[in-house]
């Protein structure tokens, strides 16, 4: 059972929040711990790669892109999990926690249930991840023995990333640039410039949602000895940073694809001046929690809008 010094006696729905502990269901537990809300982090770049590859050669390895995209899914819950047990371990996740409530510092399941289930995510996809370098080669594996490592170093070992400044380019880098990459390579076994600009343009939203995140854990983290980015920025550049990385990435898909594919991407602005108004206007402590998901969704909106402009290109 969890120590004293880690439980949270704040009830979920106090915060914001379904109670799932009060269902008496192990599965809506489990899947309340994997944290569903963030897996659209991991679904959107690789449905953006197979798009990109199937825009550019008309082709799709259905069984790869099946593979890939459970593949992302198992990294994301695994890293999720992992990061739970982590936190509870470094005694992070207490009392005054303003997020979502953890399984483990919630006393869902045990702590070694937690890191179990973590390991098992992880293994599910390194077997698949075997798979995809059949066909993929040395690049795919290095991208899954990266992403894999990336995952454990987030909130494990001596010097966590997610304890630095460096989390959002962490996020980036793998939410944005190697799942956009790994995918459009798995599909085409070629690299070209414009997955990489669709990489970087899905990692900046990816990005925000932990930026969000850090501000508004940033006095707890302060305690807790964390000192993420916007520790180093505070808040109000970190607002101005909202922004840009949301509005960034459209700026950047439409440099890269021109007026003809990406117009379609015009209907996100508004969402995603919406999302840094409510930051701007003063949203705060769990206020912040609604606009976490609302960010992962406009990344999502993103995604759907450049395939759009894909199929009406070619319709063209």
């Amino acid at each position: 059972m969890p120590s004293s010094r880690n439980a949270n006696p704040i009830s979920a729905s106090s915060r914001g929040v379904p109670d799932v502990a009060g269902s008496g269901s192990n599965l809506a537990l489990w899947i309340a711990a994997a944290r569903p809300k963030t897996l659209v982090l991991a679904v959107a770049p690789v449905v953006a790669g197979i798009g990109l590859a199937v825009f550019q050669t008309g082709e799709l390895a259905a069984v790869t892109a099946l593979l890939t995209l459970i593949a992302a899914v198992a990294i994301q819950i695994g890293t999720n999990l992992h990061n739970d047990a982590s936190d509870y371990e470094r005694g992070t996740d207490t009392a005054d926690r303003l997020g979502p409530p953890r399984a483990t510092a919630e006393g869902w399941f045990s702590l070694e249930q937690v890191k179990r289930a973590a390991h098992l995510a992880f293994g599910l996809a390194f077997v698949i991840g075997l798979a995809l370098v059949v066909r993929g080669g040395w690049p795919i594996l290095a991208i899954g023995i990266a992403s894999l490592v990336a995952g454990y170093a987030y909130t494990g070992g001596p010097r966590p990333i997610a304890y630095g400044p460096f989390g959002e380019l962490y996020v980036l880098l793998f939410f944005g640039l190697a799942a956009v990459g790994g995918t459009y390579y798995l599909q085409t076994l070629a690299f070209d410039w414009p997955a990489l600009m669709v990489g970087i343009a899905l990692g900046l939203p990816a990005a925000a949602v932990l930026l969000l995140n850090n501000y508004r854990d940033l006095e707890t983290d302060r305690i807790a000895g964390r000192r993420t980015l916007c520790h180093h920025l505070g808040r109000p550049r970190a607002r101005v940073l909202y922004g840009l990385l949301l509005l960034g990435s459209i700026a950047i898909l439409g440099l890269t694809f021109g007026p003809t594919i990406a117009w379609p991407l015009l209907a996100a602005v508004p969402l995603g001046t919406l999302l840094t108004l409510k930051l701007v206007r003063g949203a705060t402590g769990r206020q912040i929690n609604p606009l976490l998901g609302q960010t992962g969704l406009f990344q999502a909106a993103v995604t759907v809008l450049l395939l759009v402009g894909f199929g009406l290109s070619r319709i063209a």
